[in-house]
């Protein structure tokens, strides 16, 4: 059953470097006040999570997620995997079957109450496919202690970027999924596009009347996990998720940036943006969140230097600018100043083999 105050929350979910456990816990403590009910633990680097789910955690990080369920559970977070059986469809059979019991089994242990079954990034122009991915999340569910499960279809967006990479959806393949997949599992969508830059309550109704549900969003900004995206910093306070869109949503899960402390500036301002309703103003918001985040010195330096981080980028910046940058920077103690050069230093550099590899 939906818990109705865990709607707005974190899905970490993108590719390049994961977060430390420790950033993680910061996270949730940080975002708690500002309404982030949940956070779904579902990064691209985890391998036993995606490509080698089938094997079990190691030792040491099953204890981190145990230990970082607990500490949501301490802040009145819910605690959430967002679990990936790559191509999963192509053999589901008994020695499958096996695994994925002991991984659920696993995560049951680990105190997950939000269980995210992702079959994002995935080959899927395969005849049949809303109806074998409809089984194996039914599968699921029969066996699961986790009492909110949220299904992310291998076509998750209009985005014909996902037909070229991963092939042309099965005919049919949201309204099959919406016709047949029990009522009580939410179903992810990003939107018009992958990383949509707003959303439409058109959009939004003709999507609900097709999955017969309403979409639980997955927002993919913040996030700047690609080649094209890393270069850039994504700072600026959301724009195009007013709050009228709220009653039209199960959910909205915010994939934050690959900088854990300047990642909540940008999602402050969604928290903003529901509370505020009409009277919200990205500009004011991002200051305002910059300041809460930053300190009002070192933010009002971030929103000033807008212009490089965010539009112009790591890659296309003059050296005199790279210059003046790492200087004005250099003067903050601070760990949100300590990013931005870092991400200077390219640190945060997403490639296509960190695609490739997850």
């Amino acid at each position: 059953m939906q818990d109705p105050k865990a709607r707005l929350g974190v899905i970490e979910g993108y590719y390049g470097k994961p977060w430390s456990w420790a950033d993680r816990a910061a996270q949730v403590t940080a975002l708690k006040p500002h309404g982030y009910g949940f956070f779904t633990y579902a990064p691209k680097a985890d391998p036993f999570l995606r490509k080698r789910w089938r094997e079990p955690h190691p030792t040491e990080t099953q204890a981190e997620l145990t230990t970082f369920g607990a500490h949501c559970a301490a802040e009145g977070v819910r605690f959430g995997v967002g679990l990936s059986p790559f191509e999963l469809w192509l053999d589901f059979g008994p020695e499958a079957k096996a695994a994925l019991t002991d991984k659920l089994a696993a995560l049951d242990a680990a105190g997950v109450r939000d269980l995210a079954i992702l079959f994002d990034d995935m080959r899927g122009d395969v005849d049949g496919l809303a109806r074998m991915q409809t089984e194996i999340v039914h599968w699921i569910a029969e066996r699961t202690r986790a009492d909110r499960l949220i299904f992310c279809p291998t076509y998750y967006s209009d985005d014909i970027l996902l037909e070229v990479v991963f092939g042309k959806a099965p005919g049919g393949y949201l309204e099959d999924l919406g016709r047949d997949l029990d009522p009580r599992i939410e179903m992810f969508w990003t939107g018009e596009e992958v990383c949509s830059p707003a959303y439409s309550p058109g959009h939004l109704d003709r999507i609900a009347e097709a999955m017969r549900r309403k979409p639980f969003l997955w927002d993919n900004y913040p996030v700047n996990d690609g080649p094209r995206m890393s270069p850039f910093l994504h700072l600026r306070g959301m724009t195009g998720r007013p709050a009228s869109l709220a009653p039209r949503l199960a959910g909205h899960a915010v994939n934050p940036a690959l900088q854990p402390i300047l990642t909540r500036i940008p999602m402050i301002t969604q928290a903003m943006a529901y509370a505020e309703g009409d009277a919200y103003e990205y500009g004011r918001a991002t200051r305002a969140a910059a300041h809460q985040v930053l300190g009002q010195e070192l933010g009002d330096l971030v929103v000033r230097n807008l212009l490089w981080l965010q539009d112009i980028g790591r890659e296309k910046l003059e050296p005199a600018a790279e210059a003046r940058l790492r200087a004005r920077f250099s003067e903050h103690d601070h760990p949100g100043a300590r990013e931005i050069l870092a991400w200077l230093d390219g640190y945060w550099r997403v490639t296509r083999e960190d695609f490739d590899g997850a």
